[in-house]
C-alpha cells in the first residue's frame, strides 16, 4: 500500500517524481505530495486525490531541484486531506520524509512527544516519525555531536527507529543535509536504482524502469544513504554492508498500456502469452513430468512430505484453493488452504515432513510474508509462488517457482491468478510423477498444458459477447456465483472480480450449498452465474441450476463448446473450449474477469484504481 518514490542526481527531480508517482499509482491513490529540496530549502506540494490533483497545483505553484522524494497515499490513519497527504515535517523543519506501512505504538508515541511541545498538524501515524526523528536529532545536538555530521544522522535514526513498533518505509530528507537522501525498511518494501552519478529509490521497480536496470532491494534494517559521493548500506544491528546490485529484468513496454484503455483490460488479454512464460522451460517430455530450477529442496525431502499447506490472501488464496484440488489428486498429499492473516495467528500442529507454500503475485502481501517467516521459524521447507524477483517473499523463501506473467498493474489481479494455477498444476504433475501418477497420465497431462495458451486465446474471443451480456445486467445489485469442484475457487474469485471493481455485491458459493441458504436471495432482479463445464457432476450443477430457474431467477452460464442441454436451461450461456476438469480454472476465470470489467466499465467506475484498494497490500 502506497508508493514511494525518490531522487538524487543531476536531473529535474520533480518530473521523476512525478513520472514515479503516476506508475505507483497502482498502490494508493487517495492523494500525493513530494518534497523537492533547492536553494530556498525543502519545499512541499501536496494534494488530497490523485496524482493529476498534485500536477495541477505544480502547475500553478512549480518548484524545481534535484534531490526530491514524493508519495502516493492509500490512508490507513487519518482521513484523505490536503494536510495529512505525505510528505510531512518533523520538528522546526529537521526533518522531511514520506511513509508507507502502520505504527502501531503511535498513539503513546504522539502523546509523549506532545508533551515535549511539539505540535502535530495531522492525524496520520506517519507524523509521529518525522517528529520522533527530529526530537533525536536535536538530543544528539545537545549532546554536543554536529548536525552537520552523518554520523549524528544514524545515531539518531538508531535511536528513534528502535521506538517504533509496526512496518515503514521511509524516504527522508534532513535540513542540514541538502546532498542527502535516507531511506530505511522494517516491513515495507524499498529498492534503489543505480545510475550513472545519481540514484533512484522506490516502493517496488515500476518507477525504475527506463532509467536503470541496476538495483538493490534493501533487507529489513537496512539504511540507504544516497548522495552524489555514492550509496551507503548500513544494517541497524550488523553496521555497514556492501550493496547486493542486481540487474532490473524489465522493460519500459512491459508497463505501458499501449492499444488497451485499461490496465485490468491489457492483462486480461495477455494471459495468453502470459501463460506460455509461465509454462516455458518447465515441461519434461522424457520424464512425463514437470522441472523447477528454483525449488531448492532436496528430492529425498520432497518425497518424505507427507502435507502441504498453501498460503495465501484475496485472489491469491483462490488460486491456492484449486491448487488443493490439484496436489491431492495427481499426488495424493493431504493439502490444507490456510488465509495467510489468520495462519500467521494460529499455532496448528505441523510435522517435520509439512512444507508450507506462500502464494503472492506481488510478493510483499505483509500477511503472506508473516506467515512464510512464521513457517520457517519453526523449521519447516517454505517454499514460494511469486511473480515478482526481487520481492521480499521470494528472497526469504527457500525456494520457489517464478510466475513471470509480467508486471500486473490493475489492482484486481486477472494473469497472476491464471499463471498461479499453471504454476499449481505443474507443481502438482512434479509431486504427482514422484509419487503415483503414471507415465501414460504424465504425458496426457503434458499434452493438455501445452495447449493452454491456445486455449486462453480461443477464450478470449467471447469479449463482445460478455460486453453484450454486461450491458443487459450492469444495473443489478446482487449477484451469485455458483461452481463445484474445480470451479468453486473459480466462482469465489468471479464473485471477488465483481466486488472489487464494480462495487455490486456479490458471493460464490458450492452450488450444491446453494439450497442451505443461499438459495433464499434468489429472485428476478439477482442473476446467478453458473460455471458448469461438463464433468462427472455436470448433472448435479445442471439441478441447482434449475432450483434457481424455478424461482425465476436469472442465470448466466460459463459452459463447454457444444452444449446443447445448457442453451435451453440458461439465460445466457457464454462458451468456453472443452477441457479437462483440472484446466477448467483458466478458461471459466476469463469469461468472469471480463464480466466483470464490462459491468464495471458500464456503471463509470475505474477499473484499475477501485475505490479503497491498493495492489499491494504491505500493511496488516
Amino acid at each position: 500500500m502506497c508508493g514511494i518514490v525518490g531522487y538524487i542526481g543531476g536531473k529535474s527531480a520533480t518530473e521523476i517524481l512525478i513520472e514515479g508517482l503516476h506508475r505507483l499509482e497502482y498502490r494508493g491513490y487517495d492523494s500525493a505530495g513530494i518534497a523537492v529540496r533547492n536553494g530556498d530549502g525543502i519545499n512541499l506540494r501536496k494534494r488530497a486525490g490523485r496524482v493529476g490533483e498534485l500536477v495541477k497545483l505544480l502547475d500553478e505553484q512549480p518548484v524545481g531541484g534535484q534531490l526530491g522524494i514524493g508519495h502516493t497515499r492509500w490512508a490507513t490513519h487519518g482521513e484523505t486531506t490536503d494536510t495529512n497527504s505525505h510528505p510531512h515535517i518533523g520538528g522546526n523543519g529537521e526533518v522531511v520524509l514520506v511513509h508507507n506501512g502502520v505504527i502501531e505504538n503511535y498513539t503513546s508515541l504522539r502523546e509523549s512527544l506532545q508533551v515535549r511541545g511539539y505540535v502535530f498538524n495531522t492525524t496520520t501515524d506517519s507524523e509521529v516519525i518525522a517528529h520522533l526523528i527530529a526530537h533525536s536529532l536535536e538530543e544528539r545536538v545537545r549532546m554536543g555531536e554536529d548536525p552537520h555530521d552523518r554520523t549524528t544522522i544514524r545515531n539518531a535514526l538508531e535511536v528513534a527507529l528502535k521506538q517504533l513498533k509496526g512496518t515503514y518505509g521511509l524516504a527522508i530528507l534532513f535540513r542540514d543535509h541538502p546532498d542527502l537522501l535516507v531511506a530505511a525498511r522494517a516491513g515495507s518494501p524499498l529498492v534503489v536504482g543505480v545510475g550513472q552519478g545519481e540514484y533512484y529509490l522506490a516502493s517496488d521497480s515500476s518507477p525504475l524502469v527506463g532509467h536503470t536496470d541496476e538495483v538493490v532491494y534493501l533487507d529489513d534494517h537496512e539504511w540507504a544513504f544516497l548522495s552524489p559521493e555514492g550509496m551507503e548500506i548500513i544494517h541497524r544491528d550488523a553496521g555497514q554492508r556492501s550493496p547486493s546490485i542486481q540487474t532490473l529484468d524489465q522493460v519500459a513496454g512491459n508497463i505501458d498500456l499501449g492499444e488497451y484503455e485499461s490496465y485490468m483490460l491489457k492483462e486480461i488479454f495477455e494471459q495468453p502469452q502470459s501463460l506460455e512464460n509461465c509454462l516455458r522451460g518447465r515441461i519434461d517430455d522424457d520424464a512425463a513430468s514437470a522441472k523447477f530450477g528454483g525449488l531448492n529442496v532436496d528430492l529425498h525431502a520432497l518425497r518424505q512430505i507427507d502435507r502441504i499447506v498453501l498460503t495465501a490472501c484475496g485472489t491469491s488464496w483462490h488460486a491456492a484453493l484449486v491448487g488443493e484440488y490439484l496436489i491431492e489428486e495427481f499426488a495424493r498429499i493431504p493439502v490444507e488452504v490456510e488465509y495467510a492473516s489468520e495462519f500467521r495467528y494460529r499455532n496448528p500442529p505441523m510435522t517435520d515432513q509439512t512444507m508450507t507454500f506462500a502464494i503472492t503475485q506481488s510478493g510483499e502481501t505483509a500477511d503472506t510474508l508473516a506467515a512464510l517467516r512464521e513457517s520457517r521459524r519453526k523449521g519447516h521447507a517454505t517454499l514460494a509462488i511469486c511473480n515478482v524477483v526481487g520481492s521480499t517473499i521470494a528472497r526469504e523463501a527457500d525456494g520457489g517457482i517464478y510466475l513471470h506473467a509480467g508486471p500486473e498493474i490493475g489492482v484486481a489481479s486477472t494473469k497472476a491468478f491464471t499463471s498461479q494455477v499453471t504454476a499449481l498444476i505443474l507443481l502438482a504433475l512434479y509431486l504427482g510423477r514422484m509419487r503415483h501418477l503414471s507415465y501414460p497420465a504424465g504425458q496426457r497431462l503434458i499434452s493438455q498444458l501445452r495447449n493452454l495458451p491456445k486455449l486462453a486465446e480461443q477464450t478470449l474471443k467471447c469479449n463482445d459477447q460478455v460486453e453484450e451480456i454486461a450491458d443487459r445486467y450492469f444495473d443489478r445489485t446482487n449477484f451469485l456465483y455458483l461452481g463445484r469442484q474445480y470451479n468453486f475457487p473459480v466462482a469465489l474469485e468471479g464473485a471477488l472480480k465483481l466486488k472489487e471493481i464494480s462495487y455490486i455485491h456479490a458471493e460464490g458459493y458450492p452450488a450444491a450449498e446453494m439450497k442451505h441458504g443461499p438459495i433464499a436471495l434468489v429472485d428476478e432482479a439477482t442473476p446467478s452465474v453458473f460455471v458448469i463445464p461438463r464433468g462427472s457432476i455436470y448433472p448435479k450443477v445442471m439441478s441447482n441450476l434449475e432450483e434457481v430457474k424455478a424461482r425465476k431467477g436469472p442465470v448466466i452460464a460459463v459452459a463447454c463448446e457444444g452444449d446443447k442441454e445448457i442453451s435451453a436451461a440458461a439465460d445466457e450461456v457464454i462458451f468456453v473450449p472443452d477441457v479437462e476438469d483440472y484446466m477448467q480454472p483458466i478458461v471459466t476465470s476469463i469469461p468472469l474477469q471480463l464480466l466483470a470489467y464490462h459491468i464495471a466499465i458500464l456503471r463509470g467506475c475505474n477499473v484499475d484504481r477501485p475505490r479503497n484498494l491498493a495492489k499491494s497490500v504491505t500493511v496488516e
